[in-house]
């Protein structure tokens, strides 16, 4: 099983170098790494060069956003499975796109994620928040539920057949690709229960509360385009975060 990883940067040299090693000290060997980046000047272009070949496909050019940049990606990707991985993030530890490999061949399932924990910027063994994805069931969309989307692996034929990412979305197209995928076209999933990505705070969907709002406005309108919910799911949603400040889980790998 070939994995394509596709990492989205714009202006990122001080942490795109530990997402790339992150994806470089895997022990699953079967990866293509794609990164695209939206014109940086601040030097991210060079750290992604000086990799060479290490990187298989990296494309520098300007972009309408990050949604439009991951679809750069998913058209040139070839791989079997499809994961996103941050320019701020990385991976818990080494074995986890084979965990995720594994997850695939066993389960026999259209996707996969687990679990994240937000950590602090200047220190990713410092965690904010952990992020307890549990079981899938449809239901739980209906209350609320999503995983992490760092963490969510799928098949490449599902984007060919559904669709990449609806960058009329700024901020919420990865919950709306969810609701679309799990919801209104009932792919199937399993969850590998372990921290997978560390993700740094800081993102454009939790910056400060404006932000906060906005993501609430668009949840919305992908709940009702997905035929999901409405303003009920958002505000269980929102409210099921807290939870997620009590009980902080340091990245453990299991057999």
């Amino acid at each position: 099983m070939k994995i394509t990883v596709i990492t989205a940067v714009l202006n990122n040299k001080r942490t795109i170098l530990e997402a790339l090693e992150s994806v470089l000290s895997q022990t699953y060997h079967n990866v293509e790494h794609i990164v695209i980046d939206g014109g940086s000047t601040d030097g991210t272009v060079e750290v992604v060069r000086s990799f060479g070949d290490k990187i298989e496909k990296f494309v520098s050019e300007p972009d309408e956003g990050i949604y439009d940049a991951l679809n750069k990606g998913l058209a040139l990707a070839t791989g079997d499975v499809v994961g996103f991985l941050n320019s701020d993030d990385v991976y818990a530890h080494d074995r986890v796109l084979e965990k995720i490999a594994r997850a695939f061949q066993h389960e026999n399932a259209d996707s996969v994620y687990g679990d994240l924990n937000y950590v602090q910027r200047d220190d990713i063994t410092k965690v904010v928040r952990h992020w307890k994805s549990h079981g899938f069931s449809k239901k739980k969309l209906r209350q609320g539920w999503m995983p992490p989307h760092p963490t969510f692996y799928l098949k490449r034929e599902i984007y060919l057949k559904y669709g990449g990412f609806d960058t009329s979305f700024k901020i919420a197209a990865d919950y709306d690709i969810i609701l679309r995928f799990l919801g209104l076209n009932n792919i199937s999933t399993t969850y590998v229960p372990e921290v997978l990505v560390q993700m740094r705070l800081g993102g454009v969907s939790n910056r400060d509360l404006r932000s906060i709002l906005k993501k609430s406005g668009e949840d919305y309108r992908a709940l009702k385009k997905n035929r999901i919910g409405g303003k009920r799911v958002v505000f269980m949603k929102n409210a099921s975060k807290v939870t997620q400040f009590i009980k902080k889980e340091k990245p453990q790998v299991h057999a």
